[in-house]
């Protein structure tokens, strides 16, 4: 099991359950796939059923399920022709407006052009 030092930083200051999701599902998927990218991706990509990024820490969201257009297709689909997730933003969980206050509160500019997906990856790139 990692140590605590060995968490990612942003999780190194989220609650102790987003660690513990972290810490089961990369000990799970080091046992399965070995030490390495895959295990963190599965780990975030679990992390990221009930968590989501928000500035340096990860926060649960209100209802768990997929975050982004990544994380809702299968795992085949997902290998083989990667698409976009957000920086762990939740696009799918939020409306439009509660993406455009996010955006406004990280003072991103030309936020009242941009549709979801463009709000969700500019919240991204400024936490």
């Amino acid at each position: 099991m990692p140590g605590k030092k060995e968490l990612p930083s942003t999780l190194r200051r989220s609650s102790e359950k987003a660690q513990r999701t972290w810490i089961k599902t990369h000990d799970a998927a080091v046992e399965e796939y070995g030490e390495g990218e895959r295990a963190h991706r599965t780990a975030f990509a679990s992390l990221k059923h009930s968590y989501e990024k928000v500035g340096d820490r990860w926060e649960a969201k209100d209802e768990p399920g997929p975050s982004d257009p990544q994380s809702a297709r299968n795992d085949a689909a997902k290998r083989d022709h990667p698409s976009e997730t957000f920086g762990g933003v939740d696009a799918y969980g939020h409306t439009r407006r509660e993406l455009y206050d996010r955006a406004s509160e990280l003072d991103v500019q030309g936020r009242a052009r941009m549709n979801k997906e463009q709000l969700a990856s500019a919240i991204a790139q400024r936490q």
